[in-house]
């Protein structure tokens, strides 16, 4: 418990009563279950959107327009970040793919 919590835990401490180590014991067991359970239903979900194609959820439900599906990450979070000028290397296992230079000031230009 980090310091910052502090007061929380001396709140807790003077307006409840100690509860016997048996009882916590048994009630850790039963959340540690049902976080396994959570987990691992979220993880279930997690990989049967992406079987079925539905891993661009945003995207797949209209969310997201196909303009905006067809920027790359990189330029994504260049304009997210506000960054002007990047430079993005692309790597394949120790190979260099392709490199890209990306310049915002140009669409900043544009736009006003």
């Amino acid at each position: 418990m980090s310091f910052q919590w502090k007061w929380l835990r001396n709140f807790v401490r003077r307006n409840t009563n100690p509860i016997p180590e048996y009882r916590a014991q048994r009630w850790r067991q039963r959340l540690s279950l049902a976080y396994i359970l959570l987990a691992w239903n979220a993880f279930g979900l997690v990989c049967y959107m992406v079987y079925t194609g539905r891993n661009d959820w945003a995207k797949y439900y209209g969310y997201k327009s196909e303009e905006d599906a067809s920027v790359p990450p990189s330029q994504y979070y260049a304009n997210l970040l506000k960054v002007d000028k990047a430079k993005v290397i692309r790597f394949s296992g120790f190979q260099k793919v392709n490199e890209i230079e990306i310049d915002n000031t140009a669409e900043e230009t544009k736009t006003t």
